[in-house]
């Protein structure tokens, strides 16, 4: 064992638990001082797994995280996951109360924060949102329960797009039913703004919600609904307002294409309206012209195609995707946030692999890896692809595809 590479994932963790090196000595029943040897990996060049253990049990992790290289692959971890959900499901936090005389949150302040929250998203830094979020979510829940006018209102829409935040992160850590009440939560918060682009984005997020909580049925005609009753008002709110309308259809889109998947009456009408959905968010995306960030929607002529992508997959037309992401304008996709160049790229993988170029959907992957490392090494979805390749014969890919799962934390 190296010691020092095990002390510097000591480390990491206690960080990441917000945990003093005294408190770590606390809860292990060591000094201060050593705790500070332990991470440096002084006094012991080979630790005793007995200590290792101890540390571990106080990390709240498991033991083969601290033998195992790079901490960064379980950048999606289950106890920041679980604070998120008990932050959301805490009566104080729904209530927006403390029973205390706390100052209330600044609302700029706030507001820039959640700015940065999305930033952070877009850019697939999912470590520090899973960190961040229960905190954001405590004190825009507040804000919004105790400002009045104008600061109210600001506040119910930092509230609303942090539980929209809450619903895209708890999709990256794999967890559907978190996503689905904060999607529900999001959209009580964004009609008490009486901001349509704030409800109309609250709305397609729940649709995201919907759809991956195996319910695409249901997010279809949420979808359909919230556009059906918003567009009026959302083709007159700008490039806001045709960016969120145009999103309210890639989500109808992408859920009528899970929806065309199941084993029902309603299928093969489902998979009908996938192409009518894409090209009514294309024609929005060409009023716009270029590229729009607006409520970090990424808008744009190449994000639909992404989801023209996307819905293949999900129909297993896996040339047909390969075909559409391809023939993407590379300037097109970098002008997308990283989250999404990464998305593509892995959604790629995943036509490659249902065309059976197998090779072809390792190197996707390595692509997407080196564009947002945590999006490919820490999204149960994409970790699965390359434990189902790893069972598969990949030719020459092989050997990348096996350094890529270790990276990934699968077992070999």
């Amino acid at each position: 064992m190296d010691a020092h590479a095990i002390g510097r994932r000591i480390a990491y963790w206690r960080d990441r638990r917000r945990l003093t090196q005294q408190d770590l000595g606390h809860l292990m029943g060591r000094s201060r001082r050593g705790i500070q040897d332990l991470e440096r990996g002084e006094r012991q060049a080979d630790p005793r797994i007995s200590v290792l253990e101890d540390a571990a049990r106080a990390l709240r992790i498991p033991l083969a995280w601290l033998l195992a290289d790079g901490p960064e692959r379980a950048a999606l971890d289950p106890v920041e996951l679980e604070e998120i959900r008990a932050t959301l499901q805490c009566y104080d936090v729904i209530t927006g109360s403390t029973g205390d005389d706390s100052p209330v949150p600044d609302t700029p302040a706030l507001s820039r924060r959640v700015a940065h929250g999305w930033d952070s998203f877009q850019g697939g830094a999912l470590v520090s949102l899973g960190r961040a979020l229960p905190r954001l979510i405590t004190e825009t829940s507040r804000a919004a329960a105790r400002h009045t006018g104008d600061d109210q209102l600001a506040a119910r829409r930092a509230l609303a797009m942090t539980l929209c935040l809450t619903e895209a992160i708890a999709i990256k850590y794999g967890s559907a039913d978190l996503a689905e009440i904060a999607g529900h939560r999001a959209v009580l918060a964004a009609e008490q703004t009486g901001d349509i682009v704030t409800m109309a984005t609250a709305a397609r997020h729940l649709a995201d919600a919907m759809a991956y909580h195996g319910r695409p049925d249901a997010a279809a005609a949420a979808a359909r609904a919230a556009a059906a009753r918003l567009a009026p008002g959302l083709e007159r709110a700008g490039a806001a307002g045709l960016s969120t309308l145009g999103m309210l259809h890639l989500k109808a889109a992408y859920a009528e294409a899970a929806a065309a998947r199941l084993d029902t009456r309603t299928a093969a009408a489902s998979a009908r309206a996938v192409p009518a959905h894409l090209d009514q968010a294309a024609e929005h995306a060409a009023r716009l012209g270029g590229t729009t960030n607006a409520v970090w929607t990424a808008f744009s002529t190449a994000n639909v195609q992404l989801y023209r992508l996307a819905a293949h997959v999900q129909l297993a037309e896996g040339d047909d995707g390969v075909r559409v992401a391809l023939e993407m304008p590379k300037a097109a996709v970098l002008a997308l946030p990283r989250e999404r160049r990464a998305h593509r790229l892995v959604d790629l993988a995943h036509a490659h692999t249902l065309a059976g170029q197998r090779g072809a959907a390792v190197d996707a992957l390595l692509d997407a890896e080196r564009e947002a490392a945590q999006e490919v090494r820490c999204r149960p979805r994409t970790r699965q692809l390359v434990q189902e390749l790893s069972l598969l014969p990949t030719g020459p890919a092989e050997g990348r595809l096996r350094q890529l799962a270790v990276r990934c934390g699968l077992p070999q």
